[in-house]
């Protein structure tokens, strides 16, 4: 355990060995790092908790540089724990390098069918009594944490002192199909929005499209850049600042040579940039796994449910004259194929595609019956989690006071400064 200091924190790192199944305590263990942040001023003090639970799956807690945004709300009072969630981060890693380690992909996909918001919350549970000596502490759930959160006051709730979730309500019943023929249409208006306001963009995606039909392109490092995956580059379209990050790109997109225009390196090195899974492969090993309760399996679910959606056709569209539609945060199969850091996951994938018997998630009765104080900021054309969801499941939690907001999008945590941590707190204490 190291101490060290930035400007405005003091940063502890923390290191624990937690069963790789927590139904067999004396079986296998992985690592699990976690950060511990505090203002310097109560380094010393005696404080409550604050869980932070990143977004994902699959992706490490964001690392702080210096008392910015929600965590300068948090350590007027808290003492926060940033956790790397099992297999990202400086966790146990569990990626193309490290997997085969366990196997073949039979016995990879049975290892990570134990890296989901259960497991997690375990994980939160073996990890709490060691640092807060069992007091409950406060859980803060962004995106996925939101619905490891739910978990959370389905499985453990005298654990919590509060839960705070934003944007991160998850259906308590619907499957990956019904969470996909939701999104579909949120994308499709998403990506309508971005070309009226960028309307030179229609034009510069339609070249595009036309070009990789003539062309087989490969983006820095092997990734294959066919229609379909320039449609990907849609996923930041829910964030903020992602339909101007998305026009930034595009418009670096082509460059003449002596064999005629092409796409330009800066555009393709972007593209990678935006679409590789080498930093967070679980994102999407496990992305449809995250929806998956009862005994069905989700079987590709956003490339099924696609099929209902004609108009994300895009070369049907090109040929029409019209501008393609992007997609949003869906996994698809040929991905496994277009990316290098994916490729050799492929049959481990299918095999998590194709697992029935995954276990509930979330105990509608005993959420009827919560008494954690629970506030959650729900953004009200969320392109990634469906408002008409997340209110279903606010309904169901009680006492669950909801901020129904479209001030944000779903990175409202990250780019409200400290509004909508302080707004949240308000609400489970009355004051708002």
């Amino acid at each position: 355990m190291s101490t060290y200091r930035q400007p405005g924190l003091v940063l502890t790192d923390h290191s624990f060995e937690v069963p790789l199944d927590h139904a067999d305590p004396g079986g296998e263990r992985i690592r699990l790092y976690a950060r511990e942040v505090v203002a310097p001023a109560n380094a010393d003090r005696e404080l409550p908790w604050l869980l932070y639970l990143e977004g994902g799956p699959g992706f490490g807690a964001r690392r702080p540089v210096g008392a910015t945004d929600w965590l300068e709300r948090a350590l007027k009072e808290y003492r926060v724990l940033l956790l790397d969630q099992r297999g990202t981060g400086r966790s146990t890693p569990a990626n193309r390098q490290t997997l085969p380690l366990r196997g073949g992909p039979r016995e990879q996909a049975d290892y990570l069918a134990h890296f989901r918001a259960d497991a997690i919350v375990r994980d939160c549970e073996w990890i709490r009594p060691r640092l807060t000596g069992g007091a409950p502490w406060t859980v803060l759930g962004q995106s996925f944490g939101g619905f490891c959160a739910v978990h959370y006051l389905s499985t453990a709730p005298e654990a919590l002192d509060t839960a705070l979730i934003t944007g991160g309500l998850p259906s308590l019943g619907a499957r990956a199909d019904e969470v996909y023929r939701a999104a579909y249409p949120r994308v499709e208006r998403k990506v309508r929005a971005h070309y009226a306001r960028y309307p030179q963009d229609a034009e510069t995606a339609r070249d595009i499209v036309a070009h990789l039909r003539e062309q087989e392109v490969e983006l820095p490092g092997g990734h294959r850049f066919t229609v379909e995956a320039f449609q990907s580059l849609g996923h930041p379209l829910g964030s903020s600042d992602g339909s101007h990050r998305l026009h930034y790109l595009l418009e670096h997109a082509f460059v003449r040579t002596p064999a005629g225009p092409r796409l330009s390196d800066t555009f393709l090195e972007g593209a990678r940039a935006l679409l590789s899974y080498a930093p967070m492969p679980l994102y999407a090993l496990l992305h449809e796994a995250i929806y998956a309760q009862g005994g069905t399996a989700t079987a590709w679910a956003a490339e099924r449910v696609r099929a209902e959606f004609p108009q994300f056709d895009a070369e049907v569209a090109v040929d029409k004259g019209e501008p393609p539609l992007f997609t949003g945060e869906m996994v698809y199969p040929w991905m496994l194929d277009a990316d290098p850091a994916l490729r050799p996951l492929r049959e481990t994938a299918e095999l998590l595609a194709e697992r029935t018997g995954w276990t509930p998630l979330y105990d509608p009765a005993r959420l009827a019956a919560n008494e954690v104080p629970v506030a959650a900021a729900v953004y009200h054309d969320d392109m990634y989690v469906d408002a008409g969801h997340a209110l279903d499941t606010a309904r169901t939690i009680r006492g669950l006071r909801t901020w129904v907001t479209d001030e944000f999008e779903h990175d409202g945590l990250r780019l409200s400064g400290t509004r909508v941590l302080d707004r949240l707190l308000a609400q489970t204490r009355g004051e708002a």
